[in-house]
């Protein structure tokens, strides 16, 4: 390691946000160590697509973790509950807490990030969380941000010796298109990613459920075409 060069756990999902997260993290000169979580998601495709994701910005280590959350279900991202499709932009964004929603998702996962964090000396966690062009999802938002990154220092033995946790959340306030010109501008290249909740097949997308309609309308207000494959494609 680069000395005094800084340690990053990021989260990465092979998502369009995460992936531009781990960008972010690259172009600040940290050490990054990202976390991939397999928890019994439908798209589980999304694994594959970060695992290419990681290894093309050359990230220090890449776990994927292992946890069934289809074993509580609740969601139709872990169950056989099917996921909404076509829903317009004003639907998705009045229609409350989505079936896509899981769980304290974001709980487990940051939990767990945080318990890699501390073993490392990692003292920044990264997730692109995001609470402008969102489904809805409570633990977007950064009121749990903040309670969560309190909760982080009180837990743990190093936050306890003062060796501060922060839980970096640079597309927060950003909508879609912002995030995806901020990618670009790094020189990410968007078909790694996979964004589809009901994938077709194997890196295509449906371009009919809610992840696939923001993604679209994300990439169409920047003026950008999107470069992964659809079934169809109703942003025009």
């Amino acid at each position: 390691m680069e000395l005094n060069k800084k340690k990053a756990v990021v989260l990465v999902s092979g998502g369009l946000d995460s992936t531009t997260v781990l960008a972010l993290a690259k172009n600040q000169n940290y050490e990054i160590y990202a976390i991939t979580f397999d928890y019994g998601q439908r798209h589980n495709y999304e694994l594959e697509a970060a695992k290419k994701v990681c290894s093309h910005f050359e990230v220090k280590k890449h776990i994927i973790f292992k946890i069934d959350l289809r074993q509580f279900g609740g969601s139709a991202l872990t169950s056989e509950t099917p996921v909404p499709l076509d829903r317009n932009e004003s639907s998705i964004s009045s229609s409350g807490i989505p079936i896509t929603y899981v769980p304290a998702r974001n709980t487990v996962f940051m939990s767990i990030a945080l318990a890699w964090a501390e073993t490392l000396k990692a003292y920044h966690i990264f997730i692109g969380v995001n609470a402008v062009d969102y489904s809805g999802y409570p633990d977007c938002r950064p009121e749990f941000i903040e309670s969560f990154q309190k909760t982080a220092n009180l837990a743990t033995k190093e936050g306890t010796e003062k060796n501060s946790f922060t839980i970096e959340t640079p597309l927060i306030n950003l909508t879609k298109k912002e995030i995806i010109q901020k990618g670009l501008s790094l020189g990410v290249d968007y078909k790694m990613t996979t964004t589809c909740y009901s994938p077709p097949a194997p890196f295509k997308a449906c371009g009919r459920c809610d992840a696939c309609q923001l993604r679209l309308k994300g990439f169409k207000e920047a003026n950008v075409n999107d470069p992964i494959q659809y079934e169809r494609n109703n942003i025009s």
